[in-house]
């Protein structure tokens, strides 16, 4: 049996295998993170947040901190759950990750958070300027695959995870519409 296929296997019936290869991912944990822009992090039992990302050198990496995505708990935890979606949007897997926090002198930082900056959608200012900020205020975390996928496959949810709204301070009530004059039903 080809490597590809006893990998495959392993994740489907249980028996384990975690890291492939060299070092390598489970493949369809590589082939998710190849294409993410988003993931679902869980920390520490916490519900999963939506976070942008960017893949590189076999990890997921993020900026969060103020003026940024919050993240609670991520840049102090050792480990988190990390749930990607699919060509179609939907989820495809779910895996163990070792968070790796990245000390801003560190070459890797150098590296990874002008890259970051790149990506980064309506930032106020150049990336030096935001890679500066990060260094001062924010946290570059990496997400390095730690294992077998929880979820993939026929172990996936059937039914919907859909969650109730989360208190937020950017959600308000709603107002009601402004009207010139008082409407009377028709006669």
């Amino acid at each position: 049996m080809s490597p590809d296929v006893s990998c495959r296997n392993s994740m489907i019936d249980g028996t384990g295998g975690g890291v492939y290869d060299g070092g390598m991912a489970h493949p369809l944990v590589e082939e998710a993170m190849k294409k993410a822009a988003v993931a679902w992090v869980a920390v520490a039992g916490a519900p999963a947040r939506l976070l942008w990302c960017l893949p590189l050198d076999g990890a997921l990496c993020l900026v969060s901190g103020p003026g940024e995505q919050e993240a609670p708990g991520l840049a102090t935890a050792d480990q988190a759950l990390v749930t990607l979606r699919g060509d179609h949007g939907g989820r495809i897997v779910t895996w163990p990750a070792q968070v790796r926090r990245l000390d801003p002198q560190s070459e890797q930082w150098a590296e990874v958070a002008p890259q970051l900056a790149g990506k980064r959608l309506n930032a106020s200012g150049d990336a030096a300027a935001v890679v500066a900020r990060w260094a001062a205020e924010c946290v570059i975390t990496t997400l390095t695959p730690a294992g077998d996928p929880v979820e993939a496959g026929p172990t996936l949810p059937a039914g919907s995870l859909a969650e109730p709204t989360r208190d937020t301070p950017a959600r308000r009530r709603t107002r009601r519409p402004f009207r010139l004059h008082r409407v009377r039903p028709p006669r």
